[in-house]
């Protein structure tokens, strides 16, 4: 298990801006950044220079902040997008390349010995330029491994630090994703950052896989965003670090529903009530069972700590509560019923769920309370 700290580089202003429909404006992609970097992101990806002169004057407005975290400008391996990552003020480049040969024959119309040649030749004139230099392995989860470890021999020669193993159709499993990320480990002292697409649901999962397989850099976005299904989940990747494998980050957790809401926002892509760490409801009991346990002792249903990440626990009333739940909401609300009342109101109140599809407002366990209870309600 790495016991080195893992370097989290957060794509949320390049690949999560890349959701179908979502486009930050310039405003919100600084104050995305400032968030970013008060939470202790250490390096993030802002943008693709060559894509409009509005992009490039936001990624150097970023630049021009002085955030204590290292910038990076994503683009193609050709000269137009390196001229345009040079004028940014970024520290590090990502020179994309695709390394499958499906891509390198039907996207590039070229072959492998072209993407050989190609990769030195950039290297060079981005080092030239001033930027440290990461070579994208676009598609690289469905590349031939051997020519794989070509790749990776060839940006090492050449002067590259970094070599970014892009799962772009989010195809792997973890298991692959070990087998695959171990052996360029082995071959190779670049840094290797794994970027994972969730499209099978397993972005986080390759992810960690990728970490304990020796990966120094891992991509995230913020709530998940990005193409298609989106990227592993910034506020996901990690807590599955700190909790699973005590690897840190620097990154305080507490940033993230505050972040969370912030590219919700921006992005006008709300985040599911579901949505692990950042959502409503994660941190929500309704189970009778469940709330009975935790009145007891937190840790009988608390695996994360709900302060860990700016959260509290919070108790709902509705089909699935018990009669301790009932009395402690009534006893909030300064209405202290004994265990007959409060199972006389539970029924009321499983009632009201079933028929609402909503938890009861205090204004309606007080009208419970009233009609089921008239004697003492006067």
């Amino acid at each position: 298990m790495p016991d080195t700290k893992i370097i989290v580089n957060d794509t949320t202003l390049r690949d999560g801006e890349q959701t179908a429909g979502v486009a930050f404006s310039a405003e919100e992609k600084i104050a995305i950044a400032r968030a970013l970097a008060n939470a202790g992101v250490p390096e993030m990806e802002i943008g693709i220079p060559v894509m409009c002169e509005e992009e490039r004057e936001t990624i150097l407005a970023i630049a021009t902040l002085g955030l204590p975290a290292s910038l990076m400008a994503w683009g193609r391996m050709c000269d137009t997008d390196l001229d345009a990552a040079a004028s940014c003020g970024v520290h590090i480049v990502n020179l994309s390349i695709p390394v499958s040969d499906i891509q390198i024959r039907h996207k590039l119309g070229r072959d492998r010995e072209w993407v050989l040649e190609t990769i030195p030749c950039f290297v060079k004139r981005a080092l030239d330029r001033g930027l440290d230099v990461s070579i994208g392995g676009e598609d690289a989860s469905r590349a031939d491994q051997d020519f794989l470890l070509r790749v990776v021999e060839q940006a090492q020669a050449a002067g590259a630090r970094r070599f970014r193993f892009a799962d772009t159709l989010g195809l792997l499993d973890p298991f692959s994703t070990y087998k695959r990320i171990s052996q360029l480990r082995d071959a190779t002292d670049l840094e290797i950052e794994m970027h994972a697409h969730n499209d099978l649901g397993l972005a986080t999962a390759n992810t960690l896989a990728a970490v304990l397989a020796g990966a120094s850099h891992i991509n995230t976005t913020v709530n998940g965003l990005g193409e298609r299904a989106g990227n592993a989940a910034l506020e996901e990747s990690v807590m599955g670090l700190h909790h699973l494998y005590g690897i840190e980050t620097g990154i305080d957790g507490r940033h993230f529903p505050d972040i969370s809401r912030l590219v919700a926002l921006a992005s006008g892509r709300p985040v599911p009530v579901n949505k692990s760490i950042v959502g409503e409801s994660v941190f929500t009991h309704e189970s009778g069972i469940h709330v009975d346990g935790l009145l007891k002792n937190l840790l009988n249903y608390q695996g994360v700590d709900p302060e860990e990440v700016g959260r509290e626990h919070r108790l709902m009333l509705g089909k699935h509560s018990g009669s301790k739940a009932v009395m402690q909401a009534y006893a909030g609300l300064g209405i202290l019923l004994s265990g007959l009342e409060a199972k006389a109101l539970l029924a009321r109140i499983r009632d009201h769920a079933v028929a609402t599809k909503r938890a009861p407002s205090a204004n309606d366990l007080k009208r419970f309370y009233l009609e089921a209870m008239p004697c003492r309600g006067s």
